[in-house]
């Protein structure tokens, strides 16, 4: 039903039910921005996030949330935008402000309410959010990808600055290039990660005592990458241009599963460009890229570094 004595235009709904949803509800109830409804497929889920976000916010189908709100944050997985946008101008919402969180899509998922009349843009935070919980720890220092038309870019870039982020202005047709970006930032640096612990594994290192050991070199290795520059940052065999070890590696993972060995190679080939950029000889990166391409060698002589183990 709709709320009765109050003026709407302000108010906020959320669709959606999930991590994201209930951590940004809760942040924006807490700086008395005005979240009215939360919706979900399940109402089990919807009551969930409701009572998470608190604050009287009221648990609805999304077909109800134009009942609540003329501003609509929707933080549904990305092939549920463009239906629960469909789903919304259906139900008559005819007006107000529509930002979607997926990191990859424009404002296209929301062509049916900007069909509508609506302001629609995107708002997506630069940070994994593991659990409500986690994202209200992390989603106020982090930054966020906002996009789209000028109303709603404007509503976006305050909730995050209310939120004590930073707001990044990313063109709409740029999206993708930046989500990736961000994948390649976290997901696939975890991916790295577990791809070590199971080298150790074989190495004969427990995979908890692997993680530990690990955890010190991967932490230093990102602060001075984010410190400094990468190109400041890097050391190693490819900085060297340390042929003899490259190619050890290679022949030891022969045997190794093979994503973990063509994960070496792709990202090796990445940080002769990044050697190259540090001040290695195009000579000495010539011989390290053959050598990634050619596959492993039979050579197993290993060089050392009087500078730098790692």
């Amino acid at each position: 039903m709709k709320r009765e004595g109050r003026d709407r235009h302000e108010d906020i709904a959320i669709a959606g039910a999930g991590r994201l949803a209930q951590a940004l509800g809760r942040l924006l109830v807490e700086r008395k921005w005005p979240v009215a409804a939360v919706a979900s497929r399940s109402p089990v889920h919807a009551r969930q996030a409701a009572a998470f976000v608190g604050h009287g916010v009221a648990a609805v189908p999304y077909a109800a949330l134009g009942n609540y709100a003329t501003r609509f944050l929707i933080c549904v997985s990305d092939d549920a935008i463009a239906p629960v946008a469909e789903e919304l101008a259906a139900a008559g919402v005819r007006a107000g402000i529509a930002v979607h969180s997926s990191g990859v899509h424009g404002a296209e998922p929301l062509g049916a309410l900007a069909r509508a009349g609506l302001s629609c843009g995107t708002l997506h935070p630069l940070q994994t959010i593991a659990s409500p919980e986690q994202g209200i720890e992390a989603l106020p220092r982090a930054f966020f990808a906002v996009a789209g038309e000028e109303a709603a870019a404007g509503w976006a870039e305050a909730m995050v600055r209310s939120l004590g982020g930073e707001p990044l202005r990313i063109p709409l047709e740029a999206k993708p290039l930046y989500h990736a970006a961000a994948v390649l930032a976290s997901n696939y640096l975890i991916g790295l990660i577990d791809a070590a612990v199971i080298l150790m594994e074989r190495a004969g290192v427990e995979a908890a005592q692997a993680r530990a050991a690990l955890a010190p070199l991967v932490r230093a290795s990102v602060d001075n990458a984010l410190r400094m520059t990468p190109e400041a940052a890097l050391t190693g065999p490819i900085r060297r241009g340390d042929l003899a070890t490259v190619r050890s590696h290679l022949s030891v993972l022969a045997a190794a599963p093979p994503a973990i060995a063509e994960l070496y190679r792709a990202a090796g080939r990445h940080v002769i460009d990044l050697a190259r950029r540090a001040g290695l000889s195009p000579e000495a990166a010539a011989r390290v890229d053959d050598a990634l391409s050619a596959g492993a060698s039979d050579e197993h002589s290993c060089l050392t570094d009087p500078e730098s183990s790692v």
